[in-house]
């Protein structure tokens, strides 16, 4: 259950999370995503599913222009945190690759999603989003404020490291939520302050999208969703 936090006169700001281990807090929902250029890379495995490791950082985009990015670019380009069954990035892989499921990953690769609920502090109204009817996963459904991802490479560093998440600090979290919040919904940067966000749990759920693709459906989520 999220709880409501005055921002300001005008809104109140929830975003989800926990300090402790998400191991045993495994939760099956469905959920969104978002898109970056990828650096040269190797395939290994960890737990029995592959993953993308990249020898070097991926480099920051010059400039990332979501409003100029095609469904298809952000799948292709965006680079996710791949992350280990205890929230720890353990390396990269595109958009594309984390939601696939495959025979070799049948559940997508795990990675670092996150979720926003906006309050209109004089209502206590939330504020609902409708997903574009040209995404890949779950199309034209209903859902809470913003989600998305957290990237690698991005001009402001979006990657927490473990002493982040124990601190509740989340600051990669809170700046990857500011982003996706300008260019889903048009909110300036600077509007919402850093430090309004309240990291409330963090969810590990599992979710394939058999509505929109059928029974074997090929696409989904698996996300630890901050």
């Amino acid at each position: 259950m999220a709880m409501m936090y005055k921002m300001n006169a005008r809104a109140t700001v929830a975003c989800l999370l926990s300090r402790h281990s998400v191991s045993s807090k495994r939760r099956y929902a469905a959920c969104a995503f978002q898109a970056q250029q990828q650096p040269r890379s190797h395939i290994l495995q960890h737990n029995g599913c592959l993953w993308r490791h990249y020898a070097t950082t991926p480099n920051p985009l010059d400039s990332w222009k979501g409003n100029t990015m095609s469904q298809s670019d952000f799948m292709e380009r965006d680079t996710v945190l791949v992350l280990s069954d205890n929230d720890e990035v353990i390396g990269s892989a595109s958009k594309k690759e984390s939601h696939q499921f495959t025979p070799t990953n049948p559940r997508g690769i795990l990675h670092r999603a996150f979720s926003v609920f906006l309050f209109d502090a004089s209502t206590q109204e939330l504020l609902l989003q409708q997903r574009a009817s040209t995404k890949i996963t779950f199309p034209n459904v209903w859902t809470n404020t913003c989600c998305s991802h957290p990237l690698h490479g991005m001009d402001v560093n979006e990657v927490d490291g473990p002493e982040d998440v124990m601190g509740g600090s989340v600051m990669g979290v809170k700046a990857a939520a500011v982003r996706k919040l300008e260019h889903e919904l048009g909110i300036p940067v600077g509007q919402l302050e850093l430090d309004s966000f309240k990291f409330l749990t963090r969810l590990h759920y599992w979710a394939a999208d058999t509505v929109t693709h059928g029974e074997k459906s090929p696409w989904g989520e698996n996300e630890i969703d901050y």
